[in-house]
């Protein structure tokens, strides 16, 4: 039987920062994957070389670039992209890595397929070097990843470019607090905490692994800053908690 019901709007949310030497290939490997009523949010971060400019030259009318950003903090950066996001299924996207051509059409299945109003998926990739040659076969499998609200506190598996998720998620997400570790995680546990989250094994991005590249693949134990930030992202995750039981409630008793 054909499936009747409209088809959801994407937005893939971009966090840009001095990426000239891969952003027109990350942009140019995602647009062949949307459909017309699509969007890309790229919220750029003080880049000082010609990111946006490349950006600009690629002139695709579903592109949203925002310019002139002083966060010098891709936790702010990423939350200035997604406040100008208007999908019904939100995507997030490094500057410098490639999608596979299923990508999208995996995301659309998944979450045509899932009920809960709050729903993360987190999808498998394979890490290659600056050259494009591949490094590790699977990143699930390099950061031991997976769902669990301790386990991802302790040490983070929600890798933010892996990421997809409903809208609504961010009624609940935004504003994200001041001291939260990464933005990823933050979102990854909410979804935890408030809907459903899966781990996908199948494969959608070369992540690339290069000398400025945020994500670490070593697992250590945290120095006394991480541990803070930490403590302080469990009184955040309480916080927002207790505030969305109460507005259940209340609306309830309404």
């Amino acid at each position: 039987m054909t499936d009747s019901r409209p088809q959801q709007k994407i937005s893939v949310c971009m966090a840009t920062r001095n990426g000239e030497s891969y952003v027109g290939e990350q942009v140019a490997s995602i647009l062949p994957l949307l459909q017309p009523d699509d969007e890309i949010i790229i919220s750029d971060d003080s880049s000082t070389d010609r990111t946006v400019q490349i950006i600009k030259n690629l002139n695709d009318r579903r592109i949203l670039l925002l310019e002139n950003n002083t966060f010098f903090s891709p936790i702010f950066n990423f939350e200035n992209a997604l406040k100008y996001a208007n999908g019904d299924i939100i995507v997030l996207s490094d500057q410098d890595d490639i999608w596979l051509e299923n990508k999208i059409k995996l995301i659309r299945e998944r979450f045509r397929q899932c009920p809960a109003t709050i729903h993360l998926i987190v999808m498998d990739g394979l890490a290659i070097d600056a050259t494009g040659k591949i490094i590790e076969p699977s990143l699930f499998r390099r950061i031991a990843a997976g769902p669990g609200v301790l386990k991802n506190v302790y040490d983070n598996t929600y890798m933010g470019c892996c990421m997809a998720f409903s809208r609504s998620l961010l009624q609940i997400a935004l504003p994200f607090p001041k001291r939260i570790p990464m933005h990823d995680m933050w979102l990854g546990l909410l979804a935890e905490l408030f809907g459903t989250v899966e781990f996908l094994e199948e494969k959608t991005i070369m992540y690339r692994k290069h000398a400025t590249s945020m994500t670490e693949f070593q697992r250590r134990f945290l120095p006394l800053t991480q541990i803070r930030r930490r403590l302080y992202l469990g009184w955040s995750l309480g916080t927002r908690f207790l505030a969305r039981r109460a507005s259940q409630w209340t609306l309830t008793d309404g």
